[in-house]
């Protein structure tokens, strides 16, 4: 076929047998994307009065038919003979896509629901790029795109905030809180700088998680063991037990009868003892007698 732009001959390579149609269709609207006329395959032709006209109509009529003619060769060109010639006869670009469809669209449902399928199934990993993450996501998004799903904007942006680490929960809160409504290349910016905030606030947080940790398993030492703890806090029962029975008050010495003190700290008993022994030594002495 003649290339009408060099993205054209992709389509050499991949013409239309049948099996390929999903990659096919995936090739020629990059061509017709390429040459700013992919809008045929979905609007319709505009009218054109024939009396009253204005020129501005013309324009738009003739332009619209000149990118018609030019996606019906695109389409023509890539595909096999057989297949030519069950589209030669359809008018317009969409018609002889409609008519492919009916002949190989359940081939495109299939690849929609694997597209759909990896699309709600991807979770980001812990420790990946934000960047790699929400790319991968938008190539799911695009191809369902092509595939003909119908997705509203907030459902693309929800399926990738939903896929997001826990890391990323204060950025989803804010972006809800805030009603904000971005397309997914200004969503793949913004996230990418709140991943370089958490990474700066992360060495905080474990460091503050760290004390935290460290306060609060401190006491571990011999008298804070179970045991141990048990143990310290026996003696310190007994400490204060003999600390209490020195402080009790002394009862009558049963020597003298006077209080505050006991027989054995009399200085009237032991003055006895005293006078007593050297008596008691001389009636024992053998000598004396």
């Amino acid at each position: 076929m003649t290339n009408f732009n060099p993205l054209a001959k992709i389509l050499d390579d991949n013409r239309l047998t049948g099996p390929n149609y999903v990659d096919w269709k995936r090739n020629l609207i990059i061509v017709l994307t390429a040459d700013k006329i992919v809008y045929v395959l979905n609007a319709e032709p505009p009218e054109l009065a024939l009396t009253d006209a204005t020129e501005e109509q013309r324009n738009a009529f003739d332009k619209w038919h000149e990118a018609d003619e030019m996606a019906k060769c695109y389409i023509l060109a890539s595909m096999t003979n057989v297949l030519q010639k069950q589209c030669q006869g359809l008018v317009t670009a969409k018609d002889m896509m409609f008519h492919l469809k009916e002949m190989f669209g359940e081939q495109s449902r299939s690849a929609r629901q694997t597209a759909m399928k990896n699309l709600m199934s991807t979770k980001m990993v812990e420790g990946t790029p934000v960047r790699e993450h929400v790319l991968k996501m938008i190539s799911f998004i695009n191809e369902l795109d092509m595939l003909g799903a119908e997705m509203d904007a907030e459902t693309k942006v929800d399926a990738i905030l939903s896929s997001l680490t826990d890391s990323f929960n204060q950025f989803i809160m804010n972006y809800n809180m805030n009603k904000m409504d971005v397309t997914l290349s200004e969503l793949l910016n913004m996230l990418q700088a709140a991943e370089d905030l958490i990474k700066k606030e992360k060495p905080a947080v474990m460091l503050a998680e760290k004390l935290e940790s460290t306060l609060k398993f401190k006491p571990k030492g011999k008298n804070f063991k179970k045991k141990g703890f048990q143990s310290f806090k026996k003696a310190q029962g007994d400490k204060v037990n003999k600390i209490t029975e020195n402080k009790k008050p002394k009862g009558n010495c049963f020597h003298c009868g006077k209080p505050g003190h006991w027989k054995r700290n009399c200085r009237h008993y032991l003055a006895s003892l005293k006078k007593n022994k050297p008596s008691e030594g001389v009636q024992g002495d053998p000598k004396a007698k």
